[in-house]
């Protein structure tokens, strides 16, 4: 019999791609309005010219152990003081989403001023468009009725992912844990992290189940732990070696039939 469960956090309980998309929505928006170019060849600049300039970084590899995608390193500060990488991101991660910007709208020929706009205009929006899947209220709420304890297990750094749970704060009381790859020193799928989670709670592995959208860290790391867990497929086409999900499910209200079974 499950007693808990671990919830990932983006692209299981928030909608994080809603969120990144509509920041790019808006910004292509305003800038293809404004010079007559088409939205959808801007977003295509930007997002290669942002995976590009973030693997240039020496806080890079970092990112990668921890869990932080180019996109969230557009609108994020970083520079949380427990790590000195998270410091060094902190220090150059302006330059990093400037240059974005800058080298990404010269193929339009579109100057600095109208980067640093466009920069600015990303970041704010990004910030004013936090998204919920509409069942993940009750679902939680199904949940925590049945007397199953929940925790939160969450790649990134920890000021993002604080940032987007300061604008979804009916999350937070669900959970007796929140635990954040950018605090423990290892994300997900490094099983650190999960044998960190099972410590916190006081439980076995058998007595846990993961939910998560990605194979290659919830799925994968509950698997090389010997956890049960339940994969959200949003259909991306990604693969992972050796992630071999318990369950899968197209959404996540569906995981309920699972969990009550």
């Amino acid at each position: 019999m499950k007693k808990a469960i671990f919830f990932d956090l983006d692209d299981t309980l928030l909608n994080d791609r809603k969120s990144i998309q509509t920041a790019f929505d808006l910004t292509c928006h305003e800038i293809a309005s404004s010079y007559h170019l088409n939205k959808k060849d801007i977003e295509a600049r930007i997002r290669k010219e942002a995976r590009k300039q973030y693997a240039t970084y020496p806080f890079y590899l970092f990112t990668q152990q921890i869990g932080i995608n180019p996109f969230e390193g557009l609108w994020g500060n970083f520079g949380d003081v427990h790590h000195w990488q998270f410091r060094q991101m902190g220090e150059l991660i302006l330059d990093y989403q400037t240059k974005t910007w800058v080298q990404g709208l010269k193929d339009f020929n579109l100057g600095e001023d109208e980067a640093i706009k466009a920069r600015d205009r990303f970041k704010e929006a990004r910030r004013s468009s936090p998204f919920l899947y509409e069942e993940t209220i009750d679902v939680l709420n199904t949940l925590t009725a049945k007397d199953f304890r929940l925790l939160l297990l969450t790649n990134g750094a920890p000021s993002l992912q604080l940032e987007k749970l300061t604008m979804t704060p009916e999350l937070v009381p669900f959970f007796e844990h929140i635990v954040i790859s950018g605090n423990v020193g290892f994300g997900k799928p490094n099983p650190v992290i999960f044998e960190h989670a099972l410590r916190l709670m006081e439980l076995s592995v058998d007595k846990v189940v993961m939910v998560g959208d990605n194979l290659s860290t919830d799925i994968l790391g509950a698997t090389k732990i010997g956890m049960d867990s339940i994969l959200i497929d949003h259909a991306d086409g990604k693969v992972a070696e050796k992630a071999q999900p318990t369950y899968q499910v197209d959404r996540l209200q569906d995981i309920l039939s699972i969990i009550n079974h």
